[in-house]
């Protein structure tokens, strides 16, 4: 590493959006920010990303800020649960699978057979295609023609450097991601690899950190640069968001990511005690070190009753959690099935009779807290609590996360936390950023609240 580099580049393609951001190095502050969406295509053999689009969003967006304001590294960061197959020639030999699509039962019992025990991967079972072994397993098993034209896989953020650099690798933090195909404790490969008769296709291992090249000349003339940019590894998204933390904070502390994905880290713990039926699962860091970890689809759930609320004063919130709690009014898991603490349940409201959007817009925070209490719990999460991303906005929900957790609850503003921790692949340190500090406070009937929630499940 570097630390040489005055404006970072990061392309951060999540599952929803996609971006490319310029950031300073000594603020940390974001100077540049292009967006678009992040689009599934239905044609083809399965639905599958609209690369094509990102691709042309990413160096059009790369020819902007060349110009104004200008960058001198790029480094990448993108969500897990994808891989890229390419050909011979370099180009994908298969589209890269939506992991949202699920496959015929009869592929979905016959990977259940192979895939290897938790105790080995630290991996649960995902639905649909959030473990990357299921998905290479459905795109041998379904579509044996055009997988035998496979020769490298590469995880999804080194997909993107190898566009820009021509070098092909892997990397930890998302072979690590519920894969399926990693031992964290052991550092190596699972045994799946061998299993599927894919070891020889996967791209060497490096280091997050390491720049892997330039910018290719062509695509280095295309975008306008006047030298050679160096283009770093690149990162898992959620893992991108702990790295500031492990480099600024000590051990034991907790790290909510959030966005699509509610991503809970518990640094410091151990993995003895991770249950693998409520998505519990190890990480892996951008040092190779196992974290244990937990999830929930805590932004989708959001937006997606959030809308069905419309508009409500947030100003009314004080006395919309009392009344909550009086009523009884509870949303109970969960809003998008198939991850989280609580399997197999569906959402519900009880004593929603009469009640107004403000104190639904309570209930559904005092929702998000508890779901989040729930995965800290089950990681063994201790020390303070930092929550970067989007919910470091909603006073809400960090609120009643100290209270129920009673512990201090630290929020990270700001809606790059991905992006951030992705530039400190490049070699700089973590700027000094604002964050907000929430002291656990007494809120009347909460616990009571809670242990009727819980009940409310069974």
């Amino acid at each position: 590493m570097t630390p040489n580099e005055s404006r970072i580049a990061v392309l951060d393609i999540g599952k929803t959006n996609a971006k490319v951001v310029v950031l300073d190095s000594a603020t940390g502050v974001e100077v540049a920010v292009a967006r678009t969406p992040n689009t599934v295509l239905k044609d083809g053999l399965y639905p599958h990303y609209d690369i094509d689009k990102l691709w042309s969003f990413t160096l059009d967006a790369l020819r902007s800020f060349a110009k104004e304001p200008g960058f001198n590294a790029i480094s990448i960061t993108t969500h897990g649960a994808s891989a890229a197959l390419l050909d011979r020639a370099g180009n994908l030999a298969m589209p890269v699978l939506d992991y949202e699509h699920e496959y015929p039962a009869d592929i979905r019992d016959a990977y259940a057979r192979l895939r290897p025990p938790f105790e080995e991967t630290f991996s649960p079972h995902q639905n649909m295609g959030l473990n990357i072994g299921a998905q290479l397993h459905y795109q041998k098993t379904a579509f044996p023609d055009d997988f035998a034209k496979v020769v490298t896989i590469l995880t999804y953020p080194q997909y993107w450097t190898a566009r820009l650099t021509g070098i092909v690798s892997n990397e930890v933090t998302s072979l690590g991601c519920h894969t399926d195909l990693w031992n964290p404790r052991e550092g190596r490969y699972s045994s799946l690899v061998d299993t599927l008769g894919i070891r020889d296709l996967m791209a060497p291992i490096r280091s997050a950190f390491d720049p892997l090249g330039p910018v290719l000349p062509d695509i280095a003339e295309t975008i306008g640069l006047t030298g050679e940019i160096p283009v770093y590894c690149g990162i898992h998204d959620s893992n991108a968001s702990l790295l500031p933390h492990l480099i600024d904070r000590t051990a034991p502390f907790a790290v909510v990511s959030t966005g699509t994905w509610v991503i809970n880290f518990g640094v410091g713990g151990d993995l003895d005690h991770l249950d693998p039926k409520r998505d519990t699962l190890a990480n892996v860091d951008a040092y190779g070190r196992a974290v244990p970890s937990s999830r929930f689809m805590g932004g989708r759930e959001f937006e997606a009753i959030s809308g069905e609320i419309g508009h409500v004063d947030k100003e009314e919130f004080a006395t919309a959690i009392e009344q909550v709690i009086a009523k009884g009014l509870m949303l109970l898991p969960n809003v998008v099935p198939g991850s989280g603490p609580f399997p197999g349940k569906s959402a519900r409201w009880v004593n929603a009779q009469g009640v107004t959007a403000e104190e639904r817009y309570a209930a559904l925070c005092l929702y998000l807290a508890l779901m989040n209490q729930a995965c800290l719990d089950l990681i063994g999460a201790q020390g303070p609590i930092i929550v970067e991303g989007p919910f470091a906005l909603n006073d809400p929900y960090l609120m009643l996360l100290a209270a129920l957790t009673s512990r201090e609850v630290i929020a990270v503003p700001g809606s790059t936390g991905t992006s951030q921790g992705a530039a400190l692949l490049s070699g700089i340190k973590p700027p000094a950023g604002s964050e907000r500090h929430i002291a656990p406070s007494a809120t009347p009937g909460l616990d009571a609240y809670r242990q009727g929630w819980h009940a409310a499940m069974a």
